[in-house]
């Protein structure tokens, strides 16, 4: 198991081929999927051929910035149960360390529970000191209080909502997404370039345009955010 860092209640580690059962449960809740989806569950066989090839991907990609991609939870007082996902990845893969999108979904069960805001955190931190991070930013829905409130948490500020359209409707899309964003250097951000990308965060509390998870093949782009 590599592990990318550890919090007080967290691991974050690279997913791994036998993670394909914890990624179908966490996006069968259609609680979870309710932000990206309308609700509607991702197939077994496009996490196992499409998903999960895209996320360890990731690590090939940025290996001379490890930090970068897509990293399973770990719960530790849990005896390392599996409760979600963060992203901490690239909206410009030319660029890499221009602006990264933050992302999460997490497990009904991780909600209401701050694990969200810590593992974002966490994240933030290593991104700004290590890894020469420029801008953070994290979409969602407008109507998505959960992944609002965690992105506020973790330092995060409103820069603007925006419309685009989407193959698939869902309920409280017509009120549009929202970014957030924070600066390295602590200036107050401006809306970053207007990419088109997917939604943010993933789950009850947040994934995102950089990162592909919120993308399903053939069909363009799905929402990413629920809760």
């Amino acid at each position: 198991m590599t592990v990318l860092l550890t919090t007080e209640r967290l691991v974050l580690r690279r997913f791994t081929p036998q993670d394909v059962d914890h990624l179908v449960e966490l996006d069968s809740d259609p609680r979870v999927m309710r932000h990206l989806t309308g609700g509607r569950a991702t197939p077994r066989e496009e996490v196992a051929n499409e998903l999960l090839p895209r996320l360890l991907g990731h690590y090939e990609r940025y290996a001379d910035r490890p930090g970068l991609g897509l990293w399973a939870a770990e719960e530790r007082a849990a005896g390392g149960r599996f409760v979600g996902w963060f992203e901490f990845c690239p909206t410009d893969p030319e660029r890499p360390t221009a602006e990264v999108e933050l992302g999460y979904r997490l497990r009904r069960a991780a909600w209401g529970r701050g694990l969200a805001t810590e593992g974002s955190l966490a994240l933030i931190r290593l991104g700004f000191a290590d890894l020469g991070v420029r801008r953070v930013i994290a979409r969602t829905m407008a109507v998505n209080a959960g992944s609002r409130r965690v992105m506020e948490k973790a330092g995060l500020r409103y820069v603007r909502t925006f419309r685009q359209e989407w193959p698939e409707r869902i309920a409280g899309d017509e009120h549009g997404d929202v970014e957030y964003a924070l600066e390295r250097d602590g200036a107050a951000p401006a809306p970053g370039p207007r990419t088109g990308a997917g939604r943010g965060p993933g789950s009850g509390p947040g994934s995102g345009p950089g990162s592909d998870p919120g993308r399903a093949p053939g069909r363009g782009p799905v929402r990413s955010g629920s809760g």
